[in-house]
């Protein structure tokens, strides 16, 4: 099996969100065996990809 082309994470985005909402997140992404960094990058990807334009138009 191929494995997956790793990127280097070398950018930071700082968020404000409310403690409550915070934790909550936290909380269902350890539920999930997941980490919040993995589960924000998926929905930032996951985002450009629905919001992609063609740029050779």
């Amino acid at each position: 099996m191929a494995k997956k082309e790793k990127t280097k994470k070398d950018s930071q985005l700082l968020i404000r969100i409310n403690s409550e909402q915070r934790d909550a997140f936290l909380a269902a992404c350890d539920e999930q065996d997941t980490s919040a960094a993995r589960e924000v990058r998926r929905f930032i990807k996951q985002f450009l990809k629905d919001h992609e334009t063609n740029k050779s138009s």
